[in-house]
């Protein structure tokens, strides 16, 4: 039946569908991993400290979750499992690893979903992100490269990473001192993932030619992305926390040089830095240590230049 659903979404979108393609396509990169990120990290550095703290928990969390989810049931694309299927081309590109959960689904849900369940918010803006958590996910279907079960779970389980990442945290703010132990939980839960997603068996299946249909390996490179970016969070929260405590407040004009500041260094990690890294440390490593990497950066090494800059930038003007 999902695959009959998918194939009533190709026609539709083969035939009429073009205008809603464009949109929809748009609405499936606000699930990428990467544009999250960014939308989170500049949330954390400019906008409020707090929540951007718990959405980068929540969202590494998920990332692990998807990932160990993925490799532990292995489902394939539904063009692997239908060559009727016929996905969109420019949605292809960002269908990586297996199929179920759907990782952009998860990511709507992280960023949109984890706001949405946020106490304070307005009711309109609830309503819209909601909207968003919705869009993101069916945007998958109708490109062809997800099934409902994968879109479902996936929002279902994004959601329910952060709302007990919002408990976690308000326990942690009631026990301080409990930071330390979650921290080395959360990289005892990475360093696991990892273990598992490199360790266990993988399906062999061929196609009539004797191709190999789906490399285990390869489709289990989005989870050692998680294990970085969560590992990373852990260690990088627990460092700021306690040793740099930076703020986000300051006039609009200073927030928005932070925020020019902070993209522009994350742009020399990812398309320099991070490059070069991969091309000499292949495989599972390089993902790990660049991912690793742009995490380190986000939560504790750039925080930390704008604390050293206002101390400077005070004791000049002392």
């Amino acid at each position: 039946m999902d695959i009959e659903y998918l194939l009533g979404l190709q026609s539709f979108r083969e035939g009429v569908g073009g205008g809603l393609t464009e949109f929809l396509s748009k609405m499936t990169w606000f699930g990428e991993m990467n544009v999250v990120l960014i939308f989170i990290a500049l949330i954390y550095w400019c906008v409020h400290k707090e929540t951007g703290t718990y959405l980068l928990m929540g969202w590494s969390g998920n990332r692990v979750v998807n990932g160990v989810i993925k490799v532990a049931g292995c489902v394939y694309r539904p063009w692997i499992r239908d060559a009727r299927i016929a996905p969109e081309a420019n949605a292809l590109a960002t269908a990586t690893g297996y199929s179920f959960p759907s990782g952009h689904s998860m990511n709507g849900a992280s960023l949109f979903g984890g706001m949405a369940i946020r106490k304070g918010i307005k009711t309109g803006f609830r309503i819209v992100l909601w909207i968003m958590v919705g869009l993101v996910a069916f945007s998958r279907n109708f490109l062809g490269v997800h099934t409902p079960q994968d879109i479902l779970v996936g929002t279902i389980v994004g959601v329910l990473v952060m709302f007990l990442t919002g408990k976690l945290l308000s326990w942690i703010s009631a026990h301080p001192e409990k930071d330390l132990p979650v921290a080395i939980i959360g990289i005892a839960i990475a360093v696991a993932a990892a273990i598992f997603a490199a360790l266990k068996p993988y399906p062999a299946d061929y196609d009539a030619a004797g191709n190999l249909l789906v490399d285990g390996m390869k489709m289990a490179n989005d989870t050692f992305k998680a294990v970085g970016w969560l590992s990373a969070f852990m260690i990088g929260w627990i460092l700021e926390r306690r040793f740099v405590r930076f703020s986000v407040e300051g006039s609009l004009q200073n927030r928005f040089f932070r925020l020019t500041c902070g993209l522009l260094g994350h742009y020399v990690i990812s398309l320099i830095i991070n490059p070069l890294i991969k091309a000499a440390a292949a495989g599972f490593a390089g993902t790990v240590i660049t991912c690793f990497i742009q995490m380190f950066y986000i939560t504790f090494l750039f925080p930390l230049a704008v604390v050293l800059v206002q101390k400077r930038r005070k004791t000049v003007e002392g």
